[in-house]
């Protein structure tokens, strides 16, 4: 497995443990949502593996990294930041694991916060969904 392989399931998995979590494929790009809402958009192609969070804390500083840049659609406007990388190039996975979680959180209702808080994780009903995964 690739390092973009190993990144994107890393990244796929963590964002499904939390809870109240589902995964789709709404617009051809999976993503993870809790509550009906996206919290992380995540993709991987031969050319690249990309990832899309909502940082309204550190999104301004996530801007300022080369592999980091507004997300388009207007998105960019609302604190979302897009992360991209080409093979060959060093996937800072700690750093995709603390953009999810502030992700999550901006995203999240309080009582997913509470229950991620108390050290629950998905059911494993919650996991990805018919619905385009």
């Amino acid at each position: 497995m690739s390092e973009l392989e190993t990144a994107y399931e890393a990244l796929r998995r963590a964002a499904l443990a939390y809870p109240e979590t589902a995964e789709e494929s709404p617009w051809g790009e999976r993503v993870a949502k809790v509550n009906r809402k996206v919290f992380v958009f995540y993709g991987l192609s031969a050319k690249a593996f990309s990832c899309t969070f909502k940082l309204p804390e550190t999104g301004q500083m996530a801007l300022g990294l080369p592999f980091v840049e507004p997300t388009g659609y207007g998105l960019g406007k609302s604190g979302w930041v897009t992360a991209r990388f080409a093979p060959g190039e060093d996937v800072p996975a700690e750093l995709l694991l603390e953009w999810l979680e502030e992700s999550f959180r901006a995203v999240a209702p309080k009582r997913a916060i509470k229950a991620w808080e108390a050290g629950e994780q998905a059911a494993p009903a919650a996991r990805p969904t018919a619905r385009g995964a």
